[in-house]
């Protein structure tokens, strides 16, 4: 059974190089019970609300495996959070999940299947190092991407909570399928 493994809002603001000059891309995970609603997780911010953030990019999720794969690749720990995801989910295939695919996180929470993460620079920068240079396409290429999710119905959730898929239609494109058309 698909389950969350964290939940994650932004720890601190770090300066950034970009044009915003901070990112918020540093999550941390929460404890205990955490709020979800119509704009993602309480607590959590955006820095640049014109690439995140709103009701359609309002939480976005990454795979436990595809952390573990980066782990391997850079060769260092990557925690729940370091993605700039919000919730760390595991037994579930982020990127193979249909855009329109509603899941069911804990008990009350519905969340909504929306698009792709598009890395950027910002992100590269968080990387650092000799591997931010061509991370964007390194991140890219592998199609490990996760997937900004609409929140359909607020509650609570917390680490260990079960996912279910609801419904998932069969005709729409994939998250992968999306960033590569």
């Amino acid at each position: 059974m698909p389950r969350l493994v964290a939940v994650c809002a932004v720890h601190r603001l770090h300066p950034d190089a970009g044009s915003v000059g901070v990112t918020a891309i540093d999550k941390r995970p929460l404890e205990g019970a955490v709020r979800i609603g119509t704009l993602g997780v309480r607590a959590d911010v955006q820095a640049s609300r014109k690439h995140h953030g709103g009701p359609d990019k309002a939480v976005y999720a990454y795979a436990h495996e595809d952390a573990a794969f980066w782990e391997g690749e850079l060769g260092r720990d990557l925690p729940s959070g370091w993605f700039g995801e919000n919730l760390r989910v595991e037994g579930l295939d982020v990127n193979g999940a249909r855009i329109g695919e509603v899941w069911r996180i804990g008990d009350t929470v519905e969340v909504e299947v929306t698009m792709p993460r598009t890395p950027c620079a910002t992100f590269a920068r968080w990387v650092g190092g000799r591997d931010a240079r061509g991370w964007v396409k390194r991140f890219s290429d592998a199609g490990r991407l996760g997937a900004y999710l609409r929140v359909r119905r607020a509650g609570e959730v917390r680490a260990g909570d079960a996912i279910e898929v609801l419904s998932s239609p069969l005709d729409a494109p994939t998250v992968l399928e999306v960033y590569r058309s």
